[in-house]
């Protein structure tokens, strides 16, 4: 993880390149390490979120955290953890908005991060995908956030067929402010915090604060409604993560 000031702005740099930035639990601990830091820094008034490398964030690290077995998952209560905090701006203090800043793919997990920022930048060509209904897991949470920014069936097609989409059909839909080329991506992001920045931050954090809070109360009930299901020990979540390994077509049996 990259943690850079540059005046009232600050860069967070998901820096996992050889991995395409998948999120292992290191990873995730450090992003939302450095989000509270950066909710708690008086000085900073904007975050970027981007990744090192070819990718945003190509999601959860399947070695470490899909192989498990069904003990260990029941143990853990699923593939992440039970104490897991994989969205750290759900528990911010001070509301302050954060841009992504994202490129070659936002899978799953990272798909995840990016929806959950205030404002999205995409380079030209990004792979955004829903993964979870492929890997056998409910996309409740997933689906909150694209139906929120999208307001359409878009998001009940790509929850359902966990169909990948490029930046340009996100932008179409909503779901993120720019598309620039990959080398303008970065400037982009910082110019919307400039224009963010010469607003009375007070009035931004509570205009966030309550953009964040119905995202975030219809994702804690998408998992009411999920979690007793138990999909991370059923067999067909067992069989994605294999398949994935093993680079061959999963075959599911419905249990």
């Amino acid at each position: 993880m990259r943690y850079e000031k540059k005046g009232a702005v600050c860069h967070i740099i998901l820096n996992r390149p050889e991995k395409l930035n998948a999120a292992n639990d290191r990873l995730v601990e450090d992003v939302n390490d450095a989000l509270f830091e950066f909710d708690a820094d008086s000085e900073l008034k904007v975050a970027i979120l981007s990744g090192a490398g070819r990718a945003f964030c190509s999601g959860a690290d399947v070695q470490q955290r899909q192989l498990r077995t069904r003990e260990e998952l029941r143990r853990l209560g699923g593939p992440a953890g039970r104490r897991s905090r994989e969205n750290g701006l759900a528990d911010a203090v001070n509301w302050k908005p954060v841009i992504a800043a994202v490129h070659g793919y936002a899978l799953g997990l990272g798909y995840s991060l990016s929806q959950s920022c205030d404002l999205v930048v995409a380079a030209q060509g990004t792979k955004f995908q829903i993964r979870e209904v492929q890997r056998g897991l409910a996309s409740g949470q997933h689906w909150v956030a694209t139906w929120f920014w999208t307001g359409s069936r878009f998001a009940n097609e790509v929850a359902l067929t966990g169909r990948m989409f490029t930046a340009e059909e996100a932008f179409q839909h909503g779901m993120v402010n720019r598309v620039v080329p990959h080398t303008e991506m970065i400037a982009a992001a910082e110019a919307l915090a400039a224009e963010i920045l010469e607003n009375p931050p007070l009035a931004v954090r509570a205009n966030v604060r309550v953009m964040r809070w119905f995202v975030n109360e219809m994702q804690r009930q998408s998992r009411y409604y999920t979690q007793g299901l138990g999909l991370h020990l059923s067999e067909d979540f067992q069989e994605s993560a294999r398949a994935f390994v093993e680079k061959r077509k999963a075959v599911f049996k419905g249990r």
